[in-house]
């Protein structure tokens, strides 16, 4: 995996922007096998700064870099048809945090938002760890084979 998921270049500079953060968990999606794919397309992501005191409050958090990633809606495997009028489900992607994690570990910003991107639509589809963990391989095997 040296060279990422997603093949980038380490960025230099100014911390990546908003976008930029948002361009990284776009392409992984893309590259996500098509059974899941396919059931992301009512699902509204977005990247925000830090976590706002509501969120980080009902999760038991202090601290806003704290938080990298959240899925707000239901698992797919608990929806019902009943469900009609319900707010759109989210993925929301932290940015200072994920910069945070990101200088902490010295993981590649591809890799951390693809695996961060990749955890919070795991908890879409009621995944355990283990198989977002499989997921996200899958994900970076398709990066690196250039056929996929």
């Amino acid at each position: 995996m040296a060279g990422g998921m997603s093949g980038q270049a380490p960025f230099r500079g100014e911390a990546p922007d908003a976008d930029a953060i948002e361009a990284i968990a776009r392409a992984t999606i893309a590259r996500l096998p098509a059974q899941f794919a396919q059931h992301l397309g009512d699902i509204v992501f977005a990247v925000e700064e830090y976590a706002d005191d509501e969120t980080l409050a009902a999760l038991g958090l202090a601290h806003p870099l704290d938080l990298s990633g959240l899925y707000h809606g239901r698992p797919l495997g608990e929806k019902s048809s009943m469900d009609s009028g319900a707010m759109p489900d989210r993925i929301v992607l932290y940015r200072r945090a994920i910069l945070e994690e990101w200088i902490d570990t010295g993981v590649r910003l591809d890799d951390l938002v693809a695996h961060v991107t990749i955890h919070e639509i795991g908890h879409h589809f009621g995944l355990s760890d283990d198989d977002m963990h499989a997921l996200e391989d899958d994900v970076e095997d398709g990066a690196e084979d250039p056929a996929a």
